[in-house]
This record gives C-alpha cells, sequence and structure tokens, in this order.
C-alpha cells in the first residue's frame, strides 16, 4: 500500500508563503471553495473573523495549500504542502528541511532568482562530488538547492 504525504509548515502569512512556494517549485496554490466558506460561517461552524479575502477571493485566514498541478483537482492528493498559521515566530533551525532538485538547472543562477523573490543564501556545503546551496524562503525555512 502506498502512502500519500501532506508536509504542513507553520508560518506567519500561510498564502503569501503558498505562493512563493509554488512559484519555486512549479506547483499550483489549492483553490478553495468561498461558497462552502459561506456555507461553514452560516451554519456556526466558523466565523468571519476566521476568514480573510486574498486576491480578491474569500478564503480560510489560518492555512493555504499547494499541490503539483497535474493533481489539483484530486480528491486525495498523494502529495501536498500545507502552510498554516501560528502565533510564534521561527527562532532556531528547522529539525526538517527539504531539497529541491533543479534537474541540471544551474544552481547559481536559480539562487539568484530566489533571492530576487524573497529568499535567504544561508551558505554553500557539499559532499564528495555533489555541492548545494542551503537557502531560506521569505519566513526564514531553511531549504536546499541541487
Amino acid at each position: 500500500m502506498t502512502l500519500n504525504i501532506q508536509i504542513t509548515v507553520d508560518c506567519s502569512k500561510p498564502h503569501e508563503l503558498a505562493e512563493w512556494w509554488a512559484e519555486t517549485l512549479d506547483w499550483a496554490v489549492e483553490p478553495q471553495d468561498e461558497n462552502f466558506i459561506r456555507s461553514m460561517i452560516e451554519q456556526g461552524y466558523a466565523t468571519e473573523a476566521d476568514t480573510q479575502v486574498h486576491r480578491g477571493k474569500l478564503v480560510w485566514r489560518a492555512g493555504a495549500a499547494i499541490r503539483p498541478p497535474d493533481e489539483i483537482d484530486t480528491k486525495n492528493p498523494p502529495r501536498r504542502l500545507l502552510f498554516q498559521t501560528v502565533a510564534d515566530e521561527k527562532t532556531t533551525k528547522n529539525r526538517v528541511h527539504w531539497d529541491v532538485r533543479l534537474d541540471g538547472r544551474d544552481k547559481d543562477e536559480v539562487r539568484a532568482a530566489l533571492e530576487a523573490r524573497g529568499a535567504t543564501f544561508l551558505w554553500t556545503a557539499s559532499q564528495g562530488p555533489l555541492e548545494w546551496h542551503t537557502m531560506a524562503d521569505p519566513e526564514g525555512n531553511e531549504f536546499c538547492i541541487s
């Protein structure tokens, strides 16, 4: 049996960070159903304070998700990144990070493009013939490109 995975990222601005990662990975932001959100408010399961308008659409304030584009309409996606709001700021190094494989693209060019979009270069490391850049996304979450 193959299991699906959702990786959840704690952050302060989930919609902005989801968009940043969707662009970085060539994934898509998962659409949110405004009618469903309104029905949850009408039924008393949520309040207006649980929502916000982002890019002209009513969304849940606490989170946003991304998926590969070919999985965007899948009911139970096998891969999903969820960005959720937490009150506290990031204070130490992540215990888990992800590696972005560049499939032959030049890592220095990708580094420069990511920095132009708000990423921070942290350091370059190597092991044997492999070399990678460790970076941080706009909220400080570490990731590597290689």
